[in-house]
């Protein structure tokens, strides 16, 4: 892992080349496969507005040999992939490679919402370069170090871009808490604030007609929040691109199908619960109207007193 690592960061600070004319060799490839839901092609959308060095294609049709994806973005010059695979419509998972040689990790997404759901009021340039942060969690072990790496290539904007802005006007926060990546999107607004500086009180006791304080303008930046945002958890991390030896693998991960179907299971318990105590029930009750028709009558029963 150590060499992929070393591999990845001598690719990415590499001096670009001393011709007038810049180079345009960062490229990301983004689609997704067949069976993604209206929300999931809504974050797709929006994926590819904050990236403007993108090159979007059309739906994948299989989903067992994704190592067609490396022909594809070979043949559209792109280095980078970001693949969005569905899983019975339902489920997420996001593949990011680097072409041709890898590494490749797999996500799977949760708790995602797109720009039209969040209504936002922060609005930044279609276009515009975005400031990728990264918090200290992903220093401490060299899985989530070669993860950093994979999403600083394929989400940080090139300068020499075609369609890219002169502006840097976003911040694109990745945050590594519970085992899981959360991704936040922000603009950065600067607004100017005039400040007025009174002047002291002897002053003021002496010329009490003198002039008001004087006028300063201060920018104040903040940051707000435009979406999307979502959850991402590591599953897998592979040596090559779509293939090859298994670097890392999260052994903490449960799958969605599995959650489903213990929850199925949980729900098939109670429910044979329920029908054995109703069993139980319908023959304790059988038993009690045999006994009562084989029991003699009393002296207190209704067919003895009002015989």
């Amino acid at each position: 892992m150590a060499s992929l690592f070393r591999k990845m960061t001598t690719d990415a600070d590499a001096e670009p080349s001393s011709s007038d004319k810049p180079d345009n060799k960062q490229r990301v490839l983004v689609l997704s496969s067949r069976g993604v839901t209206f929300r999931h092609r809504h974050l797709l959308n929006d994926l590819v507005a904050l990236l403007p060095h993108s090159r979007k294609d059309a739906k994948l049709d299989t989903k067992s040999q994704l190592h067609l994806l490396n022909e594809v973005a070979e043949l559209y010059n792109c280095n980078g992939v970001l693949f969005f695979e569905a899983r019975k419509r339902q489920d997420l998972y996001m593949w990011l490679s680097r072409v041709p040689n890898g590494p490749c990790v797999k996500f799977h997404v949760q708790n995602l919402h797109t720009m039209s759901e969040l209504n936002f009021t922060g609005n930044a340039l279609k276009g515009s370069r975005a400031i990728v942060s990264f918090d200290a969690g992903f220093d401490t072990t060299p899985a989530t170090s070669l993860m950093k790496e994979l999403l600083l290539q394929t989400f940080s904007v090139p300068k020499s871009a075609r369609r890219v802005k002169p502006f840097v006007d976003r911040v694109l926060s990745f945050h590594w808490a519970d085992g899981k990546v959360w991704v936040r999107h922000y603009q950065i607004l600067v607004t100017k604030a005039t400040i007025t500086d009174d002047s002291d009180e002897d002053e003021e006791m002496e010329e009490p007609t003198s002039k008001k304080g004087k006028k300063r303008h201060e920018e104040k930046t903040e940051l707000v929040e435009i979406g999307p945002r979502f959850v991402m958890t590591p599953i897998v991390i592979l040596e090559g691109s779509f293939g090859g030896p298994v670097v890392y693998e999260n052994k903490e991960f449960v799958s969605p199908n599995a959650v489903r179907a213990a929850i199925r299971e949980k729900r098939a318990k109670s429910h044979g619960r329920r029908e054995d105590q109703r069993l139980k029930r319908t023959v304790k009750r059988k038993e009690l109207d045999q006994e009562n028709k084989v029991r003699k009558a009393g002296e207190i029963d209704e067919a003895v007193l009002f015989a």
